[in-house]
């Protein structure tokens, strides 16, 4: 991420806050897998945002008004530690390498802290994401007003955080849209990489394997753990397993994305595992590719965040009547929501920093309007569970969900992962390229 983003987008925070303020950030703790064994670290999204800095044992200070204005909590150099664990930035690479004005050890920040926030008015901060964080600010807060009792001052205010800076991250910059379509390009990438290994008798972590190559090779690592859903697992919206065998005549769901410098990606493709879609397959897989494209069109800058979800239903409601899964009129199907037999989810998230991103969905209890800069997943999907009621045994077991990432610009929707292949001919080619028998020399 290009370094000028985070002091742009401190001064964004400080102007909304005002003077007499301060915000406090810590960043997110080293999170332990099993015993010994630490979880990769990955920083506090909120944090990282408005710092760049990637170390845990910190914590973001900013005070519009004061001087100085940033400053940052961070653990101090330690040879003997970092000849096991890397390089540490200390308090020294906190101000020259990371644009802090001032830093301290973070083990100075009880005293140092409470002098800051005797400074202060109003205290902004996320209270419940760090929970014992939490108590250590409450524990301050007290200390001050019970100083305040002998002539000292304690902050009138604690205001919530997320509103002011989650607004900011809900419009991503264009730098920002830069590390999200390079993520979109390895996803895509991917994608197509599963596609053309797949073929019946592997299994379903062998598919996930080359994922995993295609997004380590190209500096990336996953958003979330891959879905990779054969036959009837691709009816399980979460399924994780990734176990099964792949079989003649299944299709297989991928729901795959990868996070570049920070940076999410989330893409879904559904194909059938021998290369060829069945009649009945295909049919689902039409319904489901028509509702994603009518739901795409409705990306546009002015429309509300519903626009999107209610293209869909109207799409996969005229498309299970046509098929004969529901029976009645269009109007009366969407009023009882019967879609939901078989699309039970919303048809997308905003996405950025994080898979599912911060933002409101709704303004004073009314849709949000779709605005230049805001990103997000459009998603519909048809799942028939086998056993499923009132199914013809011919469409039990197929699940089928169609993924991109869209950008709203004010030319139209900008589908950052639009390279990758969707129209079903060109799925089955993709698909269809490692059945093809070998040929002998």
């Amino acid at each position: 991420m290009n370094s000028r983003e985070f002091p742009r987008r401190r001064k964004q925070l400080m102007s909304m806050m005002g003077t007499d303020s301060i915000a406090i950030l810590p960043a997110a703790p080293i999170r332990m897998r099993n015993r010994d064994v630490e979880h990769d670290y990955r920083p506090d999204s909120d944090f990282y945002y408005l710092t760049g800095f990637p170390e845990t044992d910190a914590v973001a200070v900013l005070m519009p008004g004061h001087n100085p204005k940033y400053v940052l909590f961070c653990r101090e150099r330690d040879p003997a530690k970092e000849a096991w664990d890397g390089d540490i930035a200390g308090p020294e690479g906190a101000v020259n390498g990371y644009g802090a004005d001032d830093a301290y050890p973070i083990s100075d920040i009880d005293d140092i802290l409470v002098g800051l926030l005797e400074k202060c008015e109003r205290v902004y901060y996320t209270m419940g994401a760090h929970r014992d964080f939490d108590q250590r600010l409450i524990m301050w807060m007290n200390q001050l007003r019970a100083s305040g009792q002998r002539g000292g001052h304690a902050p009138e205010e604690l205001i919530s955080l997320e509103h002011h800076l989650h607004e900011l991250r809900l419009f991503k910059s264009r730098a920002e849209v830069g590390a999200m379509r390079r993520a979109a390009k390895i996803a895509v990438a991917a994608h197509r990489r599963g596609m053309r290994l797949t073929r019946p008798g592997l299994y379903e972590y062998s598919v996930e394997a080359e994922y995993l190559h295609e997004f380590r090779s190209n500096g990336a690592v996953c958003s979330y753990p891959p879905i990779v859903g054969a036959g009837a697992n691709a009816c399980v919206l979460h399924y994780r397993a990734n176990s099964k065998k792949l079989e003649d005549g299944e299709l297989l769901l991928v729901d795959a994305g990868c996070e570049y410098d920070y940076y999410a990606s989330d893409v879904t493709r559904t194909w059938p595992v021998n290369g060829r879609f069945s009649k009945p397959q295909r049919e689902i897989y039409q319904i489901v590719l028509d509702a994603q494209q009518a739901a795409t069109e409705q990306v546009q800058v002015g429309n509300h965040w519903n626009d999107p979800h209610e293209a869909a239903v109207k799409s996969i409601t005229r498309g299970l009547i046509k098929i004969g899964l529901l029976k009645g009129t269009p109007a009366k199907l969407i009023k009882e929501q019967a879609h939901k037999k078989f699309f039970f989810h919303r048809t997308g998230h905003w996405i950025g920093m994080d898979v599912h991103d911060v933002g409101d969905y709704k303004v004073e209890e009314q849709w949000r309007v779709l605005e230049p800069g805001m990103v997000m997943t459009v998603e519909p999907g048809i799942y028939i569970a086998p056993g499923t009621k009132g199914v013809p045994k011919k469409y039990q077991g197929i699940g089928v969900r169609i993924e991109d990432d869209v950008l709203v610009t004010k030319k139209g929707p900008d589908v950052l992962s639009g390279a990758l292949e969707s129209n079903p001919d060109e799925v089955e080619a993709l698909a269809a390229e490692n059945q093809k028998p070998k040929r002998r020399r």
